[in-house]
């Protein structure tokens, strides 16, 4: 369900190479939340890095949506950039597994399966 790597890169180096391979391969970043910082601003002691990237193909999320609407609860794709232990890491949830539990379009399975192979190469590529 999960596709997560290490790296030897530095949390912020990690995130910069990632924003730049989804570029690379006609995704776009969203919008990046970092949930690190979001929870230390509300007084919470919280000693982790973690920056969630929504990005996004916009012919893939047209088939998706055009297929079925209610799928739009499930776009865009998140790419976590996080520490634990002292190890950064980047990894997300499969979209494959994500969509073939909500659906069982053959169609949009196989659009998901596109885009999980997509976003693991930005996720190595990062690494």
């Amino acid at each position: 369900m999960y596709y997560i790597v290490e790296t030897d890169k530095t949390f912020e180096q990690a995130a910069t190479d990632l924003e730049s391979a989804v570029k690379r391969h006609a995704f776009g970043v969203l919008h990046v939340h970092d949930l690190g910082n979001a929870l230390r601003s509300k007084g919470i002691a919280f000693g982790e890095e973690c920056k969630v990237f929504e990005v996004c193909n916009p012919v893939q999320a047209s088939k998706v949506l055009s297929t079925d609407m209610r799928l739009n609860m499930a776009l865009p794709c998140r790419i976590s950039v996080f520490t634990e232990k002292g190890k950064t890491k980047i990894g997300l949830i499969r979209p494959a597994d994500m969509i073939s539990a909500l659906s069982q379009d053959a169609g949009l399975v196989q659009v998901a399966k596109e885009v999980e192979a997509t976003t693991i190469q930005m996720v190595d590529e990062a690494k």
